[in-house]
């Protein structure tokens, strides 16, 4: 273990890494700490988690506890300086498109059962939060969000399905999120967005963005199949 400071605890990975944590009592954003240390040239890129941030080194950074601990105090600031000004939100929330018809929400029955709502109190009740994209994970372009009411919590299946379709949005847990890509997965299936979520062929690749506030919006099958005839 590296060396901590007050408030963080600085873990190796490697000799071109470190694992930032926090005590469990801190509630820390992750995105904007990240944000602030990417933006210094001795560290490559800063990825975010729900409690943890990983930060990769440039090869010249040959004793890299004794200057995160100083990078990491100064952005504490720039966040205490950013949240007295109490900033809002940098940009709208981006709203995505979501079709709960049973041809497309597998699992959407089960979660009503599980959960003892009708299906469409899950809908409500799933349409209803702004979520924060918390950070981008397990395949290109899939958001962990935050912000899913805690009566839809319902636990993963125990055995994956071998092929989830792209757009698919679901449920693990007290987590929600969207599949960007056609992929195995064992989350429970509510409904699916017709909109795509990677595009490598722009930039930045990825429709979200750690950070990003997010609200599903309910539409209809044949708005379903209209977007994604339309969809580039």
């Amino acid at each position: 273990m590296a060396k901590d400071s007050p408030r963080f605890q600085l873990h190796s990975l490697g000799d071109s890494a470190l694992l930032i944590t926090a005590l469990p009592t801190d509630d820390v954003d992750w995105v904007f700490l990240g944000e602030c240390l990417r933006a210094r040239p001795e560290y490559l890129d800063a990825v975010p988690a729900y409690h943890s941030l990983t930060l990769h080194l440039a090869s010249e950074v040959t004793e890299p506890e004794a200057t995160v601990t100083s990078a990491l105090e100064q952005a504490l600031t720039a966040l205490d300086k950013k949240e007295k000004r109490a900033e809002p939100n940098r940009s709208a929330p981006v709203e995505l498109p979501v079709c709960y018809h049973p041809s497309l929400a597998p699992d959407l029955e089960a979660v009503a059962r599980h959960t003892g709502l009708t299906t469409e109190e899950v809908i409500r009740r799933h349409t209803a939060p702004l979520y924060q994209v918390r950070f981008l994970g397990f395949a290109p372009g899939f958001p962990f969000l935050t912000g899913l009411d805690p009566s839809l919590a319902t636990p993963r299946h125990r055995t994956p399905r071998i092929q989830v379709e792209a757009g698919s949005v679901g449920i693990a847990g007290e987590q929600t999120g969207i599949y960007p890509n056609a992929s195995p997965g064992g989350w429970q299936l509510i409904g699916r967005c017709p909109l795509p979520l990677v595009d490598f062929d722009q930039r930045p690749p990825t429709r979200l963005q750690p950070g990003d506030s997010l609200r599903f919006v309910p539409i209809t099958l044949a708005q379903f199949e209209q977007l994604a005839r339309e969809a580039p």
